[in-house]
Order: structure tokens, then C-alpha cells, then sequence
């Protein structure tokens, strides 16, 4: 009996928060995804890099059942996803941090913070702001929840919609989120932006929030430092896969290419 559980255990343990099988995604002619085959780990940091317009973004947004694939299985702890996330409900949260933070420019920061809650739970509005000001808390902003996005920075905007991310109803404890999907964080900052948005994604991992992530990214620093796994997509495929000290070893010529940023090799500068 102890070694049935032990192994059940085990299984449980080892078993992807999310599988993705034989993922294919068109959009008119063009083939943007073709038999992807990926899977995502409890406590793994994953970047899914490659050039632009791969289809990196179309995978998290069907990570994250905003978008369905046209063929292929979806598992989500262990479990098959049919249709969008609309249609019912995943056996894990999902948390999405978009490209562009996303907020409502006609709501305060306390407003987009704690949206969710405001709108679908029965908590007080104290509670709610309680809630708000520790999210806000967590990421580095204490003291502007009544602030408006055009009042904040570029950076302090990703922060907002990282608090957004990762809040949750303490009546509802599956509401924190166990994986979080960031779609390139740290587009259009500059280099010390940069870094306190890394190190507070990093910081979020090891906390609280969310022990794992998967994120999209084309800057070298944030690979580095934010990834324990990368994945390179290209021309629809993930063409390699290896840990973040594999980068500075491989003989893939996509990966030499993409790094080094040389124009001449496998991959196609458009325009």
C-alpha cells in the first residue's frame, strides 16, 4: 500500500502542469505553428524565443485558452482541455501578463488591480483594497493605487499588470494563479527598467505568487537572467530546446545566429 501511494505520489509530481501535443495553428496561408510539442514544469522558468513572427505569442495565448489550436491536445494537469477557457473551466489558474500591461486608462490602479475582484467577488471594498495594496506591495509600488496609467511609467505600468496577475480572492484559494505567461516584459525599456522588471519576476517565482512561468522574450539579458529553460521556435517547430548554460555551447546554427545577431546564417532577415 505505502508503494502504491509512494508511487502515486511520484507520478503526481513529475506529471507537466501544461502538455502541449501536435500543435498546429494557421491563420489564412500562413502556417504559424506546426506540431508543437511542448511541455511546462511545477517551478520552471521557460523562454520561448526565436525571431519575429514565429507564433511565440500565439502559444501562450493558447496556453492560456484565449486561443484554440486548429490541431493538436492541450493537457493541463494531466487533464484534456476542450475549447477555450470560457468554455470550462482548467484544473489550474492561468495568469497572463500582456506585451502592452493592458490596463484600463480610465481606471485607478486600484481599479485595474483588483478588477476581478471588484467584479465577481462578494468582498467588501476595504477588503478588496487591502488585497490590492499588498499586491501592489509585492511588486515594488507601495502607495499608488490611487494613481491613473497615464500618471506611471512605462515600467511601473508592467508592475500594475503584474499585481493584476497574480491578486487573488483569499476565500477562493485556486485563485492564485499556479502558472503565469509573460509576453515579452521588458519590451521598450531601457536597460536599468530592464533589469528591476527581471529581478522582480525572479522574486515573484521564489515567493508567494507563482513558482512558474513561462515567458517570451527577445532580449539577451532577460533570457539569462529570468529562464532556467529555453525553447527556439522557428518556422513553426521548436527546432531546440536546452537549459539557459547550453545557449554558449550549442552547435545549432539558429541559436549561434539568434544570439550572436549576425544577419547571415539560417535565418531569413524580411525587408
Amino acid at each position: 500500500m505505502y508503494e502504491l501511494e509512494n508511487e502515486r505520489q511520484q507520478n503526481c509530481v513529475e506529471e507537466p502542469l501544461v502538455e502541449l501535443k501536435g500543435i498546429r495553428k494557421i491563420f489564412g496561408s500562413n502556417r504559424v505553428l506546426d506540431d508543437v510539442n511542448l511541455s511546462i514544469n511545477r517551478g520552471e522558468a521557460l523562454a520561448i524565443i526565436g525571431p519575429s513572427g514565429t507564433g511565440k505569442s500565439t502559444i501562450l495565448r493558447i496556453i492560456a485558452g484565449l486561443l484554440a489550436p486548429d490541431q493538436g491536445d492541450i493537457y493541463v494537469a494531466g487533464q484534456q482541455r476542450v475549447g477555450l477557457i470560457d468554455d470550462s473551466p482548467d484544473p489550474i489558474r492561468i495568469g497572463m501578463v500582456f506585451q502592452q500591461a493592458a490596463l484600463f486608462d480610465s481606471l485607478s490602479v486600484d481599479e485595474n488591480v483588483g478588477f476581478f475582484l471588484y467584479q465577481h467577488s462578494r468582498l467588501a471594498r476595504s477588503e478588496i483594497r487591502q488585497l490590492v495594496d499588498e499586491a501592489l506591495e509585492m511588486v515594488g509600488l507601495p502607495g499608488i493605487a490611487d494613481r491613473y496609467p497615464a500618471e506611471l511609467s512605462g515600467g511601473m505600468r508592467k508592475r500594475v499588470s503584474f499585481a493584476r496577475a497574480v491578486i487573488a480572492n483569499p476565500e477562493n484559494p485556486h485563485d492564485r494563479p499556479d502558472l503565469l505567461l509573460y509576453d515579452e516584459p521588458t519590451a521598450g525599456l531601457d536597460p536599468i527598467a530592464s533589469t528591476v522588471i527581471e529581478d522582480l519576476i525572479r522574486e515573484m517565482q521564489q515567493g508567494q505568487a507563482c513558482s512558474s512561468y513561462v515567458m517570451v522574450t527577445h532580449q539577451d539579458s532577460t533570457i539569462r537572467r529570468t529562464a532556467d529553460r529555453v525553447s527556439f521556435l522557428h518556422q513553426g517547430k521548436i527546432q531546440w530546446s536546452g537549459s539557459v548554460a547550453d545557449i554558449d555551447e550549442t552547435d545549432n546554427a539558429l541559436v549561434r545566429q539568434f544570439f550572436s545577431g549576425n544577419v547571415e546564417g539560417p535565418i531569413h532577415v524580411v525587408g
